[in-house]
């Protein structure tokens, strides 16, 4: 059996994978699930009900899935505290800063308008372990709570939710921004007001691309994923930096004032670096997924960082940051995250602290990202191939140990099965473009050929 959650909540087309009926009956399962803690039982014995805060980024299928969710959760005795079209990052902190006991984002971060998503945060504001998404979804099969008169919940509008979150950014920042030009993308989603608000009260000055949602255009050719726009927005009114979010602004990548795109391992090298001199990076380490660049990990070494790899995606990186103390990791899709002032990653909270760095310096964006040299990176994703067949198959396994020798310490490889489809992604970086499309190719040809082998 399929499970219904994915590595970042439920998602589907909405209204035909994640329907109405669906949004309500994952509201109710959560409403058994995540109101079981101390903190629901203390409001309970206080004669107050449990409280979770509710989100959604301007797609516009966000209005009824929101609608659905609002009612799955107060039919089940839970209080709602809507917060309207907010980022996932905003989301999270007004969980914990509201003391709510959950909260629910209604997202599908980079993908088109039809995709939505549900993704719940537990008290504090933190993403579930698959462990309890497993218990929601059980759940969906079970009673559901069904309190009558004054034990049914409310729903109620988070009126200061927004400016909650834009005092906290602005709190997060050491210095003002003064005296750069920065253009802002926003992807036609959730941060389209906030983003150019806080960049805007810290002195920048800010020209805006994607900052319009009419419910249908989010990520529509603008933000993280579609970069285009802004390096040509940069160069046209000859800004001094672009800043790129998705569609629920957990992301943040960069263009130089020459359009050249700074992502995120490079964006994560340059807030390490500062985080080490002023004293602000735990234990003097960084948490990567294991596609961040060869170069991030070779600049880290050279500046004494000690670099801690996870599996990809975001959650494991904050599993292992909230294991040990670390305070900062990420992604190179540009994930980034602080936690000394995040949940998870805020992508208008990077692109605040690399702008601030530059000003702070007073170097360009393309001389603090020459803190580190990005090896060429070729990612060939080979389809029928699911991670049984790859496990532990010796023609392959030699070839991997064949290109690893030829590359020695000037690459790497890395043969990935995909966690949601029956593909694997082969991936080499080099020295060179050469060498890493050649290495690349070659092992996709081995993948292929064994799989009809092993086929045959």
């Amino acid at each position: 059996m399929t499970r219904l959650f994915g590595t970042d909540g439920v998602r589907g087309l909405a209204n035909r994978e994640l329907t109405a009926a669906l949004a309500l009956g994952l509201a109710q399962a959560s409403a058994v699930v995540l109101t079981q803690g101390r903190h629901a039982d203390a409001r309970r014995r206080e004669g107050r009900r449990p409280t979770a805060v509710l989100a959604r980024d301007p797609r516009i299928s966000g209005e009824f899935l929101g609608a659905a969710v609002a009612a799955g959760l107060a039919s089940s005795g839970v209080d709602v505290l809507d917060a309207g079209v907010i980022s996932t990052p905003a989301a999270a902190f007004l969980v914990d800063d509201s003391g709510a006991d959950f909260g629910v984002m209604i997202s599908a971060s980079h993908n088109p308008a039809p995709d939505n998503g549900i993704k719940f945060f537990a008290f504090g504001g933190k993403k579930l372990p698959d462990a309890v998404e497993d218990r929601i979804e059980a759940m969906m099969d079970s009673e559901r709570l069904m309190p009558i008169g004054g034990e049914v919940g409310r729903i109620r509008r988070f009126a200061d939710a927004e400016d909650r979150y834009v005092v906290h950014l602005l709190g997060a920042i050491r210095n003002r921004l003064d005296g750069i030009h920065v253009v802002l993308d926003c992807a036609n989603g959730a941060a389209s007001a906030v983003s150019p608000e806080v960049f805007t009260d810290l002195g920048a000055t800010v020209t805006l691309i994607g900052a319009d949602p009419d419910g249908l255009n989010i990520n529509d050719g603008v933000g993280s994923t579609h970069l285009d726009k802004l390096a040509a927005a940069v160069l046209e009114h000859g800004a001094d930096v672009g800043i790129a979010h998705d569609g629920d602004a957990d992301r943040c990548l960069a263009v130089d004032a020459s359009g050249n795109v700074v992502d995120g391992d490079q964006i994560m090298a340059i807030l390490a670096v500062a985080l080490k001199e002023r004293g602000d990076l735990n234990d003097d380490t960084l948490v990567v997924t294991v596609m961040s660049n060869l170069g991030l990990k070779r600049a880290m070494q050279e500046h004494g960082i000690t670099v801690v790899e996870t599996g990809v995606g975001d959650r494991y990186v904050l599993e292992e940051m909230n294991a040990h103390g670390y305070s900062l990791g990420g992604e190179q899709s540009g994930h980034v995250v602080f936690t000394k002032h995040a949940t998870t990653g805020d992508g208008v909270l990077t692109g605040l602290s690399l702008v601030a760095e530059m000003a702070r310096t007073g170097k360009t964006l393309a001389e603090l990202a020459a803190v580190m040299t990005v090896f060429p990176q070729v990612l060939i994703n080979v389809k029928g191939v699911d991670r049984a067949a790859l496990a532990g198959h010796a023609v392959i396994d030699a070839a991997v140990a064949e290109a690893e020798a030829e590359l020695g310490d000037s690459g790497r490889v890395l043969l990935r099965p995909s966690g949601t489809e029956a593909l694997v992604r082969v991936m080499v970086e080099a020295a060179s473009q050469e060498d890493a499309d050649r290495v690349a190719h070659r092992l996709a040809d081995v993948v292929r050929e064994q799989l009809a082998v092993d086929a045959a």
